[in-house]
């Protein structure tokens, strides 16, 4: 019970590399789109998380990282999820989503 109380304070080594171990799932195409699912196991459920890529015409790969609130208690699920919302989000937005966020634009001081 100790080791319980006292993982839940300072986190336990699973919890750490619970992010790094994730696999992404095999990549679907879409409308030119690559959709990755990847995700997050928190709690014995799956957060809707992933990557959507594409090509440019100079051949340089554009991502964009795609995580939802979405929590689903299966992986195949998650997955499932995570192709059908990426799809939505492509139709709906295009290539605008590789556009740098107007809102961090005073983040970068370089």
């Amino acid at each position: 019970m100790l080791k319980k109380i006292l993982s839940g304070l300072f986190g336990s080594d699973r919890q750490a590399t619970s992010g790094a171990n994730r696999k992404a799932a095999d990549p679907v195409e879409y409308k030119g789109y690559l959709i990755v699912s990847q995700p997050d196991e928190q709690s014995g459920q799956y957060r809707v998380s992933g990557w959507i890529t594409k090509t440019d015409a100079s051949g340089e790969t554009l991502e964009h990282h795609f995580e939802r609130s979405d929590m689903v208690p299966g992986r195949d699920a998650c997955d499932a999820m995570m192709i059908t919302k990426a799809q939505r989000y492509i139709d709906e937005v295009g290539d605008a989503m590789f556009e740098p966020d107007p809102r961090r634009a005073g983040d970068s001081e370089s």
